[in-house]
């Protein structure tokens, strides 16, 4: 049985800091207009990121096929050494010699405060990439260049591949025909509340609107679960409680994770939904969006204490 999934999306590093201090301090209103400062930031480290990077190891940690579709530079060889090593298919990630790998650096305050500057790199030519012909039970078409984002759409709905839109970071791109032709195309929609919002507000319609052209829409809402839309009617889905709260980072990329590989085992998606949320909740209590390692038997134990499930032997 085929059971990959194509995780079309980024593949890109989150190179991460700390500014033992706070911004406001430095950073006067009455000289904005001519910034120049300077943070001393002691510490560093580099995480291994990206939307596509970060489904494809959830997925993979719970036994699934990813099969990320993406565009790196020569820099991501130890990116692509470390997806091997975890046993993830990278023959439809793309190398371009002369681009950087898409790369976030990312300065936090101790207020929490963020200054973030992301390099797309290699995932403004991710359209280079082509899926056509390539089979798979699930797709999901996550944040990368648009132009990338519909090529991929289009090949798998040509394909009858079934697949989730996650419009997440990509969410400035897409205007009204933008979001119609996707919604054309998509068989599930999922974003977190406040993306909910937008689109609800870019597309004047209602998410339950929306949700009837569609096989579902799964709205993300943190640490007070999610919500299901599906069939004409709407379904809360209870959290499952973090053991510690540390990161958010990658949270909603472990979500679709879980909620891909529910699918892939024919789940329905209220079940799927579920596991979703468990791989969030596991990902919370982790630094970083890939450093979180649990055992298959440790996240079936979780999955039958928060809801009654199991995964299968």
């Amino acid at each position: 049985m085929n059971n990959a999934v194509l995780i079309c999306g980024s593949v890109a590093f989150d190179t991460i800091t700390t500014f033992e201090g706070h911004f406001k301090d430095h950073i006067l209103p009455d000289n904005i207009k001519s910034l120049s400062v300077s943070f001393f930031v002691p510490t560093m480290r580099k995480e291994f990121g990206g939307c596509a990077g970060n489904i494809a190891y959830n997925l993979r940690l719970l036994g699934g096929n990813p099969v990320p579709v993406a565009t790196v530079g020569p820099d991501a060889s130890d990116y692509l050494a470390r997806m091997s090593s975890q046993g993830i298919d990278t023959r439809l990630v793309r190398v371009l010699e002369d681009m950087f790998t898409p790369q976030c650096h990312i300065t936090t305050d101790l207020d929490g405060n963020q200054i973030a500057a992301f390099h797309p790199g290699a995932m403004t030519r991710s359209t280079e990439n082509d899926v056509s012909g390539e089979t798979a039970v699930w797709g999901i078409v996550a944040p990368d260049a648009k132009e990338g984002m519909f090529k991929h759409a289009r090949a798998m709905h040509a394909a009858k591949i079934p697949f989730i839109f996650d419009l997440g970071q990509a969410m400035p791109l897409f205007d009204r025909q933008d979001l119609e032709d996707m919604h054309a195309l998509a068989d599930v929609w999922t974003f977190n509340d406040y993306e909910a919002s937008v689109v609800e507000q870019r597309m004047e319609k209602s998410i339950e609107a929306l949700a009837d052209g569609l096989r579902a829409i799964v709205v993300t809402n943190g640490a007070e679960g999610a919500t299901l839309y599906e069939n004409g009617a709407r379904r809360a889905i209870a959290p499952c409680k973090a053991v510690a709260v540390k990161d958010p980072t990658g949270c909603g990329d472990a979500h679709r994770g879980g909620l891909l590989y529910g699918l892939t085992l024919g789940w329905s998606l209220e079940d799927a939904c579920k596991l979703g949320s468990i791989m969030g909740a596991i990902k919370i209590a982790s630094q970083g969006p890939q450093n979180h390692n649990p055992s298959r038997a440790e996240m079936s134990a979780m999955l039958h204490a928060a809801y009654g499930l199991q995964l299968p032997v």
